[in-house]
Protein backbone atom coordinates (compact mmCIF):
# COMPACT_ATOMS: atom_id res chain seq x y z
CA UNK A 1 0.00 0.00 0.00
CA UNK A 2 1.52 3.37 -1.04
CA UNK A 3 1.83 6.41 1.17
CA UNK A 4 -1.19 8.13 -0.38
CA UNK A 5 -3.46 5.14 0.26
CA UNK A 6 -2.16 4.80 3.86
CA UNK A 7 -2.88 8.46 4.51
CA UNK A 8 -6.36 8.08 2.97
CA UNK A 9 -7.12 5.06 5.18
CA UNK A 10 -5.90 6.90 8.29
CA UNK A 11 -7.98 9.98 7.43
CA UNK A 12 -11.08 7.87 6.68
CA UNK A 13 -10.65 5.89 9.90
CA UNK A 14 -10.20 9.09 11.90
CA UNK A 15 -13.26 10.69 10.30
CA UNK A 16 -15.33 7.59 11.03
CA UNK A 17 -14.19 7.69 14.65
CA UNK A 18 -15.11 11.38 14.88
CA UNK A 19 -18.56 10.76 13.34
CA UNK A 20 -19.23 7.84 15.71
CA UNK A 21 -18.10 9.96 18.66
CA UNK A 22 -20.33 12.83 17.58
CA UNK A 23 -23.30 10.46 17.16
CA UNK A 24 -22.68 8.96 20.61
CA UNK A 25 -22.35 12.43 22.15
CA UNK A 26 -25.52 13.62 20.40
CA UNK A 27 -27.41 10.57 21.68
CA UNK A 28 -26.30 11.47 25.22
CA UNK A 29 -26.97 15.22 24.95
CA UNK A 30 -29.87 16.84 26.81
CA UNK A 31 -31.39 18.01 23.50
CA UNK A 32 -31.51 14.46 22.14
CA UNK A 33 -32.97 13.14 25.41
CA UNK A 34 -35.68 15.78 25.23
CA UNK A 35 -36.52 15.00 21.58
CA UNK A 36 -36.50 11.27 22.25
CA UNK A 37 -38.73 11.62 25.33
CA UNK A 38 -41.20 13.86 23.49
CA UNK A 39 -41.43 11.40 20.58
CA UNK A 40 -42.07 8.48 22.96
CA UNK A 41 -44.61 10.52 24.95
CA UNK A 42 -46.48 11.59 21.81
CA UNK A 43 -46.67 8.01 20.49
CA UNK A 44 -47.71 6.67 23.90
CA UNK A 45 -50.39 9.33 24.35
CA UNK A 46 -51.76 8.82 20.82
CA UNK A 47 -51.98 5.02 21.10
CA UNK A 48 -53.44 5.19 24.61
CA UNK A 49 -56.30 7.40 23.44
CA UNK A 50 -56.95 5.40 20.25
CA UNK A 51 -56.54 1.82 21.45
CA UNK A 52 -57.66 1.78 25.10
CA UNK A 53 -60.64 -0.51 25.70
CA UNK A 54 -62.85 2.27 27.11
CA UNK A 55 -63.27 5.83 25.92
CA UNK A 56 -60.74 8.29 27.32
CA UNK A 57 -60.69 12.04 27.93
CA UNK A 58 -57.46 13.39 26.37
CA UNK A 59 -57.56 16.62 28.38
CA UNK A 60 -58.03 14.77 31.65
CA UNK A 61 -55.23 12.33 30.84
CA UNK A 62 -52.89 15.17 29.90
CA UNK A 63 -53.75 17.03 33.13
CA UNK A 64 -52.96 13.89 35.13
CA UNK A 65 -49.65 13.48 33.32
CA UNK A 66 -48.66 17.10 33.86
CA UNK A 67 -49.52 16.95 37.56
CA UNK A 68 -47.51 13.73 37.99
CA UNK A 69 -44.46 15.31 36.33
CA UNK A 70 -44.68 18.38 38.55
CA UNK A 71 -45.09 16.28 41.70
CA UNK A 72 -41.69 14.72 41.01
CA UNK A 73 -40.07 18.17 41.20
CA UNK A 74 -41.27 20.54 43.93
CA UNK A 75 -44.64 21.76 45.24
CA UNK A 76 -44.19 25.28 43.85
CA UNK A 77 -44.04 24.51 40.13
CA UNK A 78 -47.56 24.26 38.72
CA UNK A 79 -49.61 24.20 35.54
CA UNK A 80 -52.25 26.93 35.40
CA UNK A 81 -55.24 26.13 33.24
CA UNK A 82 -57.29 28.77 31.47
CA UNK A 83 -60.00 28.37 34.12
CA UNK A 84 -57.54 29.11 36.95
CA UNK A 85 -55.83 32.16 35.46
CA UNK A 86 -57.95 34.40 37.71
CA UNK A 87 -56.48 32.67 40.77
CA UNK A 88 -52.97 33.57 39.60
CA UNK A 89 -54.07 37.15 39.01
CA UNK A 90 -55.41 37.32 42.55
CA UNK A 91 -52.15 35.93 43.99
CA UNK A 92 -50.10 38.65 42.29
CA UNK A 93 -52.45 41.64 42.57
CA UNK A 94 -54.67 40.82 45.54
CA UNK A 95 -57.66 41.81 43.39
CA UNK A 96 -60.67 40.03 41.90
CA UNK A 97 -64.26 40.74 40.88
CA UNK A 98 -66.78 39.48 43.40
CA UNK A 99 -68.73 40.14 46.58
CA UNK A 100 -65.83 40.32 49.06
CA UNK A 101 -66.25 37.27 51.27
CA UNK A 102 -64.63 33.93 52.01
CA UNK A 103 -66.77 30.81 51.82
CA UNK A 104 -66.45 27.26 53.10
CA UNK A 105 -68.61 24.15 52.96
CA UNK A 106 -70.94 23.30 55.84
CA UNK A 107 -73.94 20.96 55.94
CA UNK A 108 -73.78 20.59 52.16
CA UNK A 109 -73.94 24.32 51.39
CA UNK A 110 -71.38 27.07 50.73
CA UNK A 111 -71.29 29.19 53.89
CA UNK A 112 -70.04 32.75 54.37
CA UNK A 113 -66.97 32.29 56.61
CA UNK A 114 -65.59 35.84 56.57
CA UNK A 115 -66.68 39.20 55.16
CA UNK A 116 -64.34 42.00 54.11
CA UNK A 117 -65.21 45.38 55.56
CA UNK A 118 -66.67 47.77 52.98
CA UNK A 119 -67.27 45.00 50.45
CA UNK A 120 -70.55 44.43 48.53
CA UNK A 121 -71.32 41.54 50.89
CA UNK A 122 -70.86 43.85 53.88
CA UNK A 123 -72.93 46.67 52.41
CA UNK A 124 -75.70 44.28 51.33
CA UNK A 125 -76.10 42.99 54.88
CA UNK A 126 -74.78 39.45 54.63
CA UNK A 127 -73.66 37.85 57.91
CA UNK A 128 -70.88 35.38 58.62
CA UNK A 129 -72.58 32.00 58.94
CA UNK A 130 -75.14 32.62 56.19
CA UNK A 131 -75.64 29.42 54.16
CA UNK A 132 -75.94 30.09 50.43
CA UNK A 133 -78.62 27.95 48.77
CA UNK A 134 -78.79 29.61 45.34
CA UNK A 135 -76.50 31.83 43.23
CA UNK A 136 -78.19 33.66 40.35
CA UNK A 137 -80.96 31.07 40.40
CA UNK A 138 -78.60 28.08 40.45
CA UNK A 139 -79.18 25.65 43.32
CA UNK A 140 -75.78 25.14 44.97
CA UNK A 141 -76.62 22.44 47.51
CA UNK A 142 -73.84 19.84 47.41
CA UNK A 143 -71.67 21.91 45.08
CA UNK A 144 -67.92 22.07 45.73
CA UNK A 145 -66.59 25.27 47.23
CA UNK A 146 -64.29 26.05 44.28
CA UNK A 147 -67.24 25.85 41.85
CA UNK A 148 -69.39 28.00 44.13
CA UNK A 149 -66.54 30.52 44.31
CA UNK A 150 -66.41 30.76 40.51
CA UNK A 151 -70.16 31.42 40.43
CA UNK A 152 -69.79 34.18 43.00
CA UNK A 153 -66.93 35.87 41.15
CA UNK A 154 -67.48 37.87 38.01
CA UNK A 155 -67.08 41.16 36.20
CA UNK A 156 -67.41 44.24 38.42
CA UNK A 157 -70.86 45.90 38.15
CA UNK A 158 -72.50 42.61 37.13
CA UNK A 159 -75.49 41.55 39.24
CA UNK A 160 -75.28 38.87 41.89
CA UNK A 161 -78.51 37.36 43.26
CA UNK A 162 -78.27 35.22 46.38
CA UNK A 163 -80.72 33.19 48.39
CA UNK A 164 -79.49 32.34 51.88
CA UNK A 165 -80.51 30.66 55.11
CA UNK A 166 -79.48 32.74 58.10
CA UNK A 167 -77.39 30.96 60.74
CA UNK A 168 -79.29 29.54 63.74
CA UNK A 169 -82.65 30.55 62.23
CA UNK A 170 -85.05 29.16 59.68
CA UNK A 171 -85.16 32.48 57.85
CA UNK A 172 -84.63 32.40 54.09
CA UNK A 173 -83.48 35.75 52.74
CA UNK A 174 -82.71 37.07 49.26
CA UNK A 175 -80.06 39.61 48.31
CA UNK A 176 -79.38 41.38 45.03
CA UNK A 177 -76.34 43.61 44.54
CA UNK A 178 -73.53 44.32 42.11
CA UNK A 179 -70.14 42.71 42.20
CA UNK A 180 -67.20 45.06 42.66
CA UNK A 181 -63.46 44.98 42.20
CA UNK A 182 -62.26 43.55 45.50
CA UNK A 183 -58.80 44.43 46.77
CA UNK A 184 -57.38 42.49 49.71
CA UNK A 185 -54.85 44.78 51.40
CA UNK A 186 -51.39 43.43 52.19
CA UNK A 187 -51.26 45.48 55.38
CA UNK A 188 -54.01 43.70 57.27
CA UNK A 189 -53.75 46.05 60.26
CA UNK A 190 -51.59 48.83 61.65
CA UNK A 191 -51.77 50.73 64.90
CA UNK A 192 -49.97 51.72 68.09
CA UNK A 193 -49.05 49.34 70.93
CA UNK A 194 -47.19 50.12 74.12
CA UNK A 195 -47.93 53.90 73.86
CA UNK A 196 -45.34 54.76 71.18
CA UNK A 197 -44.55 51.58 69.24
CA UNK A 198 -45.94 51.19 65.73
CA UNK A 199 -47.28 47.80 64.73
CA UNK A 200 -48.14 46.57 61.24
CA UNK A 201 -49.26 43.13 60.10
CA UNK A 202 -48.39 42.10 56.53
CA UNK A 203 -50.50 39.23 55.18
CA UNK A 204 -48.76 38.80 51.80
CA UNK A 205 -46.63 40.40 49.10
CA UNK A 206 -48.72 41.50 46.13
CA UNK A 207 -48.33 44.34 43.63
CA UNK A 208 -49.38 47.04 46.14
CA UNK A 209 -47.53 45.80 49.24
CA UNK A 210 -44.76 48.40 49.10
CA UNK A 211 -47.17 51.33 48.68
CA UNK A 212 -49.47 50.09 51.43
CA UNK A 213 -46.54 49.49 53.79
CA UNK A 214 -45.07 52.91 53.02
CA UNK A 215 -48.39 54.63 53.78
CA UNK A 216 -48.84 52.66 57.01
CA UNK A 217 -45.30 53.36 58.25
CA UNK A 218 -45.60 57.07 57.40
CA UNK A 219 -48.85 57.29 59.33
CA UNK A 220 -47.40 55.48 62.33
CA UNK A 221 -44.29 57.69 62.45
CA UNK A 222 -45.65 61.07 61.39
CA UNK A 223 -49.23 61.01 62.71
CA UNK A 224 -49.00 58.59 65.63
CA UNK A 225 -45.42 59.57 66.63
CA UNK A 226 -44.15 55.99 66.74
CA UNK A 227 -40.55 55.78 67.98
CA UNK A 228 -40.03 52.15 66.97
CA UNK A 229 -41.73 49.52 64.79
CA UNK A 230 -42.94 45.94 64.99
CA UNK A 231 -43.40 44.30 61.58
CA UNK A 232 -45.47 41.15 61.97
CA UNK A 233 -44.81 38.55 59.24
CA UNK A 234 -46.30 35.57 61.06
CA UNK A 235 -48.39 33.42 58.76
CA UNK A 236 -47.24 35.42 55.73
CA UNK A 237 -46.75 32.94 52.82
CA UNK A 238 -44.83 35.42 50.65
CA UNK A 239 -45.52 36.51 47.10
CA UNK A 240 -43.70 38.89 44.75
CA UNK A 241 -39.94 39.05 45.25
CA UNK A 242 -39.51 42.63 44.07
CA UNK A 243 -42.15 43.84 46.51
CA UNK A 244 -40.10 42.30 49.33
CA UNK A 245 -37.05 44.20 48.06
CA UNK A 246 -39.01 47.47 48.01
CA UNK A 247 -40.28 46.92 51.57
CA UNK A 248 -36.69 46.44 52.76
CA UNK A 249 -35.82 49.63 50.85
CA UNK A 250 -38.05 51.59 53.24
CA UNK A 251 -35.50 51.03 55.99
CA UNK A 252 -32.07 50.71 54.32
CA UNK A 253 -30.10 53.09 52.06
CA UNK A 254 -30.20 53.14 48.28
CA UNK A 255 -27.99 50.71 46.27
CA UNK A 256 -27.95 48.06 49.00
CA UNK A 257 -28.03 44.44 47.83
CA UNK A 258 -31.13 42.75 49.29
CA UNK A 259 -31.26 39.44 47.42
CA UNK A 260 -29.67 37.74 44.43
CA UNK A 261 -30.83 34.70 42.47
CA UNK A 262 -28.95 31.85 40.79
CA UNK A 263 -30.46 29.40 38.31
CA UNK A 264 -29.37 26.79 35.79
CA UNK A 265 -29.87 29.37 33.05
CA UNK A 266 -27.76 32.51 33.41
CA UNK A 267 -30.71 34.72 32.47
CA UNK A 268 -32.14 33.95 35.90
CA UNK A 269 -29.03 35.13 37.73
CA UNK A 270 -29.99 38.58 38.98
CA UNK A 271 -29.15 41.02 41.75
CA UNK A 272 -31.90 43.01 43.43
CA UNK A 273 -30.72 46.21 45.07
CA UNK A 274 -32.58 49.04 46.73
CA UNK A 275 -33.15 51.81 44.21
CA UNK A 276 -35.30 54.39 46.00
CA UNK A 277 -34.73 56.87 48.76
CA UNK A 278 -35.45 55.14 52.10
CA UNK A 279 -38.20 56.30 54.43
CA UNK A 280 -36.30 55.85 57.71
CA UNK A 281 -32.92 54.18 58.26
CA UNK A 282 -32.69 54.78 62.02
CA UNK A 283 -35.97 53.74 63.66
CA UNK A 284 -35.56 50.53 65.75
CA UNK A 285 -37.37 47.57 64.20
CA UNK A 286 -38.43 44.15 65.41
CA UNK A 287 -39.73 41.57 62.92
CA UNK A 288 -42.00 38.78 64.15
CA UNK A 289 -41.90 35.44 62.31
CA UNK A 290 -43.16 31.90 62.73
CA UNK A 291 -43.05 28.54 60.93
CA UNK A 292 -45.54 29.80 58.34
CA UNK A 293 -43.47 32.85 57.35
CA UNK A 294 -42.18 31.92 53.90
CA UNK A 295 -40.64 33.11 50.65
CA UNK A 296 -40.85 36.91 50.29
CA UNK A 297 -41.46 37.34 54.02
CA UNK A 298 -38.22 35.41 54.63
CA UNK A 299 -36.41 37.75 52.25
CA UNK A 300 -37.58 40.75 54.30
CA UNK A 301 -36.76 39.16 57.66
CA UNK A 302 -33.47 37.65 56.45
CA UNK A 303 -32.24 40.79 54.69
CA UNK A 304 -33.02 43.01 57.71
CA UNK A 305 -31.22 40.46 59.90
CA UNK A 306 -28.17 40.19 57.61
CA UNK A 307 -27.92 43.98 57.42
CA UNK A 308 -28.31 44.25 61.21
CA UNK A 309 -31.27 46.53 60.63
CA UNK A 310 -33.82 44.63 62.74
CA UNK A 311 -34.05 42.12 65.57
CA UNK A 312 -35.97 38.98 64.61
CA UNK A 313 -38.23 37.38 67.23
CA UNK A 314 -40.30 34.21 66.99
CA UNK A 315 -39.90 30.74 65.51
CA UNK A 316 -37.66 29.45 62.74
CA UNK A 317 -39.31 30.31 59.43
CA UNK A 318 -40.57 27.91 56.76
CA UNK A 319 -37.41 27.79 54.63
CA UNK A 320 -38.49 28.53 51.05
CA UNK A 321 -35.51 29.82 49.12
CA UNK A 322 -36.82 29.07 45.62
CA UNK A 323 -37.95 31.53 42.94
CA UNK A 324 -40.76 30.83 40.47
CA UNK A 325 -41.18 32.32 37.02
CA UNK A 326 -44.47 32.34 35.10
CA UNK A 327 -44.49 31.65 31.35
CA UNK A 328 -47.32 31.61 28.81
CA UNK A 329 -48.35 28.32 27.18
CA UNK A 330 -50.79 27.64 24.31
CA UNK A 331 -54.56 28.06 24.71
CA UNK A 332 -54.34 30.69 27.46
CA UNK A 333 -52.59 28.36 29.89
CA UNK A 334 -49.47 29.09 31.90
CA UNK A 335 -46.70 27.34 33.76
CA UNK A 336 -45.25 28.59 37.02
CA UNK A 337 -41.86 26.93 37.30
CA UNK A 338 -39.01 27.08 39.80
CA UNK A 339 -36.11 28.69 37.95
CA UNK A 340 -33.67 29.80 40.63
CA UNK A 341 -32.67 29.86 44.28
CA UNK A 342 -32.39 33.13 46.12
CA UNK A 343 -29.62 34.30 48.43
CA UNK A 344 -29.87 37.13 50.96
CA UNK A 345 -27.12 39.75 51.67
CA UNK A 346 -24.81 37.53 53.76
CA UNK A 347 -24.72 35.08 50.85
CA UNK A 348 -26.83 32.37 52.47
CA UNK A 349 -29.74 30.46 50.94
CA UNK A 350 -32.39 29.49 53.46
CA UNK A 351 -34.05 26.68 51.44
CA UNK A 352 -34.93 23.95 53.96
CA UNK A 353 -35.66 21.07 51.57
CA UNK A 354 -33.44 19.69 48.84
CA UNK A 355 -36.01 18.45 46.32
CA UNK A 356 -33.24 17.23 43.97
CA UNK A 357 -31.96 14.74 46.56
CA UNK A 358 -34.86 12.57 47.66
CA UNK A 359 -34.67 9.65 50.06
CA UNK A 360 -34.79 6.08 48.74
CA UNK A 361 -38.54 5.88 49.34
CA UNK A 362 -39.09 9.08 47.33
CA UNK A 363 -39.72 11.26 50.37
CA UNK A 364 -38.25 14.75 50.53
CA UNK A 365 -34.84 15.42 52.01
CA UNK A 366 -34.54 18.07 54.73
CA UNK A 367 -31.18 19.73 55.15
CA UNK A 368 -29.99 18.65 58.65
CA UNK A 369 -28.82 21.28 61.14
CA UNK A 370 -25.37 19.68 61.15
CA UNK A 371 -24.86 20.61 57.48
CA UNK A 372 -25.91 24.24 57.82
CA UNK A 373 -23.08 26.62 57.01
CA UNK A 374 -22.24 29.80 58.95
CA UNK A 375 -22.35 33.26 57.36
CA UNK A 376 -21.73 36.72 58.78
CA UNK A 377 -23.99 39.75 59.09
CA UNK A 378 -22.72 43.28 58.48
CA UNK A 379 -21.74 43.59 62.15
CA UNK A 380 -20.09 40.17 62.25
CA UNK A 381 -22.88 38.16 63.85
CA UNK A 382 -23.08 34.50 62.83
CA UNK A 383 -26.15 33.36 60.90
CA UNK A 384 -26.87 30.01 59.24
CA UNK A 385 -28.13 28.93 55.83
CA UNK A 386 -30.66 26.18 55.04
CA UNK A 387 -33.71 25.63 57.20
CA UNK A 388 -35.26 29.09 57.22
CA UNK A 389 -34.43 32.22 59.18
CA UNK A 390 -33.43 31.47 62.77
CA UNK A 391 -34.67 34.34 64.99
CA UNK A 392 -32.29 36.35 67.17
CA UNK A 393 -34.71 35.70 70.04
CA UNK A 394 -36.59 32.42 69.80
CA UNK A 395 -40.07 32.67 71.26
CA UNK A 396 -43.02 30.36 70.64
CA UNK A 397 -46.61 31.28 71.33
CA UNK A 398 -48.32 29.11 73.94
CA UNK A 399 -50.53 26.50 72.38
CA UNK A 400 -54.05 25.56 73.46
CA UNK A 401 -54.96 22.34 75.21
CA UNK A 402 -57.11 19.57 73.72
CA UNK A 403 -60.37 20.93 75.08
CA UNK A 404 -59.90 24.42 73.64
CA UNK A 405 -58.74 22.90 70.35
CA UNK A 406 -61.86 20.72 70.26
CA UNK A 407 -64.11 23.74 70.82
CA UNK A 408 -62.32 25.55 68.01
CA UNK A 409 -62.35 22.73 65.46
CA UNK A 410 -65.94 21.95 66.42
CA UNK A 411 -66.82 25.55 65.43
CA UNK A 412 -68.28 26.32 68.85
CA UNK A 413 -66.69 29.79 69.01
CA UNK A 414 -67.57 30.45 65.37
CA UNK A 415 -71.20 29.35 65.68
CA UNK A 416 -71.83 31.14 68.96
CA UNK A 417 -70.43 34.39 67.53
CA UNK A 418 -72.90 34.07 64.63
CA UNK A 419 -75.77 33.59 67.06
CA UNK A 420 -74.59 36.50 69.21
CA UNK A 421 -74.45 38.81 66.18
CA UNK A 422 -78.04 38.00 65.23
CA UNK A 423 -79.25 38.73 68.77
CA UNK A 424 -77.15 41.85 69.37
CA UNK A 425 -77.14 44.66 66.83
CA UNK A 426 -74.22 46.56 68.38
CA UNK A 427 -71.35 46.05 70.82
CA UNK A 428 -68.71 48.31 72.34
CA UNK A 429 -65.54 49.22 70.46
CA UNK A 430 -63.29 46.32 69.53
CA UNK A 431 -60.75 46.89 72.28
CA UNK A 432 -63.34 47.66 74.97
CA UNK A 433 -65.75 44.81 74.44
CA UNK A 434 -65.88 42.13 77.14
CA UNK A 435 -68.20 39.22 77.89
CA UNK A 436 -70.13 39.04 81.13
CA UNK A 437 -70.49 36.04 83.43
CA UNK A 438 -74.00 35.64 82.08
CA UNK A 439 -72.63 35.55 78.51
CA UNK A 440 -70.33 32.66 79.42
CA UNK A 441 -73.27 30.82 80.97
CA UNK A 442 -75.17 31.34 77.73
CA UNK A 443 -72.19 29.94 75.84
CA UNK A 444 -72.31 26.80 78.01
CA UNK A 445 -76.01 26.35 77.22
CA UNK A 446 -75.31 26.92 73.52
CA UNK A 447 -72.57 24.27 73.41
CA UNK A 448 -74.90 21.81 75.16
CA UNK A 449 -77.34 22.13 72.23
CA UNK A 450 -74.72 21.57 69.53
CA UNK A 451 -74.05 17.83 69.93
CA UNK A 452 -70.54 18.73 71.03
CA UNK A 453 -68.78 15.84 72.71
CA UNK A 454 -65.43 15.99 74.41
CA UNK A 455 -63.45 12.96 75.48
CA UNK A 456 -60.56 13.48 77.89
CA UNK A 457 -57.23 11.79 77.31
CA UNK A 458 -57.92 9.68 80.41
CA UNK A 459 -61.21 8.51 78.87
CA UNK A 460 -59.38 7.53 75.69
CA UNK A 461 -56.85 5.52 77.66
CA UNK A 462 -59.61 3.87 79.69
CA UNK A 463 -61.33 2.87 76.43
CA UNK A 464 -58.12 1.10 75.42
CA UNK A 465 -58.02 -0.66 78.78
CA UNK A 466 -61.64 -1.79 78.33
CA UNK A 467 -60.85 -3.10 74.85
CA UNK A 468 -57.80 -4.99 76.10
CA UNK A 469 -59.68 -6.41 79.10
CA UNK A 470 -62.41 -7.77 76.84
CA UNK A 471 -59.87 -9.38 74.51
CA UNK A 472 -58.21 -11.05 77.52
CA UNK A 473 -61.60 -11.95 79.04
CA UNK A 474 -60.92 -9.91 82.19
CA UNK A 475 -63.63 -7.29 81.70
CA UNK A 476 -66.31 -9.04 83.80
CA UNK A 477 -64.01 -9.14 86.81
CA UNK A 478 -63.10 -5.45 86.53
CA UNK A 479 -66.40 -4.03 85.25
CA UNK A 480 -67.59 -2.46 88.53
CA UNK A 481 -64.20 -0.78 89.02
CA UNK A 482 -64.14 0.41 85.41
CA UNK A 483 -67.69 1.79 85.63
CA UNK A 484 -66.84 3.66 88.82
CA UNK A 485 -63.70 5.13 87.27
CA UNK A 486 -65.53 6.03 84.08
CA UNK A 487 -68.19 8.00 85.97
CA UNK A 488 -65.49 10.02 87.76
CA UNK A 489 -63.40 10.91 84.70
CA UNK A 490 -66.15 11.43 82.11
CA UNK A 491 -65.63 14.78 80.41
CA UNK A 492 -67.92 17.53 81.67
CA UNK A 493 -68.09 20.33 79.10
CA UNK A 494 -69.43 22.98 81.49
CA UNK A 495 -66.71 22.11 84.00
CA UNK A 496 -64.02 22.26 81.31
CA UNK A 497 -65.26 25.69 80.14
CA UNK A 498 -64.93 26.99 83.71
CA UNK A 499 -61.52 25.36 84.09
CA UNK A 500 -60.31 27.02 80.86
CA UNK A 501 -62.23 30.26 81.33
CA UNK A 502 -59.36 32.60 80.36
CA UNK A 503 -58.75 30.96 76.98
CA UNK A 504 -62.46 30.47 76.31
CA UNK A 505 -63.23 34.12 77.04
CA UNK A 506 -60.30 35.44 74.98
CA UNK A 507 -61.12 33.41 71.87
CA UNK A 508 -64.85 33.97 72.15
CA UNK A 509 -64.47 37.74 72.52
CA UNK A 510 -62.11 37.86 69.54
CA UNK A 511 -64.56 35.88 67.39
CA UNK A 512 -67.54 38.06 68.39
CA UNK A 513 -65.62 41.29 67.78
CA UNK A 514 -64.82 40.13 64.24
CA UNK A 515 -68.54 39.94 63.45
CA UNK A 516 -68.93 43.67 64.05
CA UNK A 517 -65.49 45.14 63.25
CA UNK A 518 -64.24 42.52 60.77
CA UNK A 519 -60.56 41.77 60.22
CA UNK A 520 -59.49 45.17 61.53
CA UNK A 521 -61.27 44.59 64.84
CA UNK A 522 -59.94 41.05 65.18
CA UNK A 523 -56.35 42.27 64.83
CA UNK A 524 -56.90 45.30 67.06
CA UNK A 525 -58.04 43.00 69.82
CA UNK A 526 -55.46 40.31 69.12
CA UNK A 527 -52.41 42.57 69.04
CA UNK A 528 -52.99 43.96 72.50
CA UNK A 529 -53.22 40.46 74.01
CA UNK A 530 -50.58 38.58 72.02
CA UNK A 531 -47.60 37.36 74.02
CA UNK A 532 -45.12 37.60 71.13
CA UNK A 533 -46.09 41.24 70.54
CA UNK A 534 -45.64 41.78 74.29
CA UNK A 535 -42.15 40.26 74.03
CA UNK A 536 -41.30 42.63 71.17
CA UNK A 537 -42.53 45.61 73.18
CA UNK A 538 -40.37 44.48 76.11
CA UNK A 539 -37.23 44.30 73.94
CA UNK A 540 -37.88 47.64 72.23
CA UNK A 541 -38.30 49.36 75.59
CA UNK A 542 -34.95 47.93 76.74
CA UNK A 543 -32.65 49.95 74.50
CA UNK A 544 -29.50 48.33 75.88
CA UNK A 545 -30.76 44.83 75.16
CA UNK A 546 -31.91 45.79 71.67
CA UNK A 547 -28.53 47.28 70.76
CA UNK A 548 -26.58 44.40 72.30
CA UNK A 549 -28.24 42.02 69.82
CA UNK A 550 -27.50 44.06 66.71
CA UNK A 551 -24.11 45.44 67.81
CA UNK A 552 -22.28 42.72 69.75
CA UNK A 553 -19.02 43.80 71.38
CA UNK A 554 -16.12 42.88 69.16
CA UNK A 555 -12.88 41.94 70.95
CA UNK A 556 -9.97 44.06 69.79
CA UNK A 557 -6.32 42.92 69.66
CA UNK A 558 -4.12 44.06 72.58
Amino acid sequence: MNITKKVSVIIATSLAAVVISLVLISFQSPNFKTSKSLEIFYSFFRDLNILYVDSTDPEELMQTGIEAMLQSLDPYSEFISEENRDDLEFQTTGEYGGMGALIQETEGFPMVAEIYEGSPAHKAGLFVGDKIVAINGINVKGIKVDKASKLLKGTPKSTLNLRIIRSNTSDTLTFSFNREKIHIPSVAYHGIVGSDIGYLRLSGFTAETYRETERAVKELIEKNKAKSLIIDLRGNPGGLLYEAVRVVNLFVPRNQLVVFTKGQIKDFDQEYKTSARPLNTEIPIIVLVDRSSASASEIVAGALQDLDRAVIIGERTFGKGLVQTTRDLPYNTKIKITTAKYYIPSGRCIQAIDFAKRNEDGSIHYIPDSLMKPFKTVNGRTVLDGGGILPDIQHSTKGYNRFITSLYTGRMFFNYANSYRISNEKIEKANSFSLTTNDIEEFKKFVSTQNFEYQTQTERMLAEVIKASKEEELYAQAQSLIDSLNSKIKGNVAYEIDRNSDDVTTLLEEEIVSRYYYQRGRFERFVNRDEMVAKAVEVLKDEAKFKSILYPKMSSPQ
